[in-house]
């Protein structure tokens, strides 16, 4: 079983003491949806893939789609009683995370979803499902008594905006009452897309430990990949930084037509973990995170567009692109990197730049064929440079040229790939590379 905690330099994840790059898949809606036997074969298939963690809401997402079983006793008048667990979801929950934890995945577990906050903008449309507050602390002292076994890492929250002081008292109250029951437990708030602004009280808090984003599914904001790392970085308290939510495979273009496909997917990791958030990735797939089975109801079609059976989304090709990206970023020790689009001379800032403190490590993400040209001189200070195909996965060793200015300053200039498709670059300083 997995023991997670935060590195001494608030940077990087470990499992029990050793670097731990989190790959994690998206099944927020799995408790209350899917068979023992489906889900046994889903873990399968997500463990032959390389992932290591799944993020699951422990309440059913009942504003987007319809819930099988409930996690709470229901009155007379058709309402949910937060006060009294239904054993038997839980015990079910109970079981599927077992099921995990045997395959080494890490139960990443949230606590309560947005829309059953009173105060957010999905609950007021759908006030049904509001947890009194005088029911937060006992449910959360519940969750982490059922799943304390499997040593989860917690998302406090779902999509939260931090709208007002009520809503921020919902989540303060649970992360405290969360790290009072589990102290040792790694915890995070999952915010909605484009946001980092998290409210004073509970980004000084000592109960919070790791900074994640959504950098999300609308196409006009996919640069926050990189963009949000920065904003985290800056802020005053370190804390490691990974992207929880991207744009999802098959989902689509956040009220516009089309949908994303595996290079979308595959430029989201590398923006995200080159732009500093580098303890980790979450994929995701349109019908897996909801566990979609075809023809029945969704309710978010408009901005989502009608997922696919959740048995096809399993075997999208994007899930295999990100498995093998954390191949490649733990086979050259990527952890040690930090953001240096200082270094990018070509004026394009979706090419992607990183480095290690004494530069003798680089790795360029390029999204589109183009030569990427650098502030450095490569061929004179004896780097190996090659660049992955990663669409393909072949293995291209570039033409590398030095560009000298009128005042003998140099540069380098990395030839496009011929291949048309998006490539990383890795150049180490005084090593032979394979």
């Amino acid at each position: 079983m997995r023991q997670v905690t935060v590195a001494e330099n608030k940077e990087i994840l470990l499992d029990r003491g050793q670097p731990f790059f989190y790959l994690a898949d998206t099944v927020w809606g799995v408790f209350s949806a899917a068979k023992l036997e489906e889900w046994e074969v889903y873990l399968e298939y997500r463990r032959l893939q390389g992932f290591n963690a799944l993020q699951i809401s422990v309440l059913p997402l009942v504003h987007e789609t319809v819930a099988d079983e409930l996690p709470f006793q229901v009155g007379a008048e058709g309402k949910w009683d937060f006060m009294s667990c239904n054993e038997a979801y839980f015990d079910k929950a109970e079981k599927m995370l077992q099921m995990a934890c045997e395959r080494g995945f890490l139960p990443v577990l949230v606590v309560l979803w947005h829309n059953y906050v009173p105060g957010t903008g999905v609950n007021n449309m759908h006030p049904e499902h509001t947890i009194p507050w005088e029911a937060v602390e006992p449910y959360t002292e519940y969750v982490a008594k059922r799943f304390a076994r499997y040593n989860p890492l917690y998302y406090i929250s779902g999509d939260t905006q931090f709208e007002n002081e009520q809503v921020t008292s919902y989540y303060e109250k649970a992360l405290q009452t969360l790290k009072r029951r589990a102290p040792e437990a790694v915890t995070a708030m999952h915010m909605g897309s484009h946001q980092h602004d998290i409210p004073e009280t509970i980004l000084q808090s000592a109960d919070l430990d790791l900074y994640i984003y959504q950098s999300g599914h609308l196409t006009e904001t996919q640069s926050d990949c990189y963009e949000l790392p920065e904003q985290f970085m800056d802020k005053t308290i370190r804390r490691p930084i990974l992207n929880s939510e991207p744009c999802y495979e098959g989902h689509g273009y956040g009220n516009r037509y089309g949908r994303y496909g595996a290079f979308d997917v595959r430029r989201a990791f590398w923006w995200s973990v080159l732009g500093g958030a580098k303890a980790g990735f979450t994929y995701g797939a349109h019908g897996i995170w909801s566990w979609h089975r075809q023809g029945t109801p969704f309710n978010n079609e408009h901005f989502a567009k009608t997922p696919f059976d959740w048995r096809v989304a399993l075997r999208f090709s994007g899930a295999w692109d990100i498995g093998y990206a954390k191949e490649l970023f733990e086979q050259h020790a990527m952890f040690e990197l930090a953001p240096r689009n200082d270094l990018l001379v070509t004026p394009y800032p979706e090419i992607r730049v990183a480095g290690s403190r004494d530069l003798s490590k680089v790795a360029v993400y390029v999204p589109y064929s183009n030569d990427v040209e650098l502030a450095l001189n490569l061929t004179a200070e004896g780097y190996t440079v090659k660049m992955i195909d990663l669409d393909r996965r072949n293995v291209i060793r570039p033409t590398v040229r030095a560009i000298f200015d009128e005042r003998g300053a140099s540069t380098s200039r990395i030839s496009m790939s011929e291949t048309n498709t998006d490539v990383l670059i890795i150049a180490i300083k005084g090593e032979t590379i394979r």
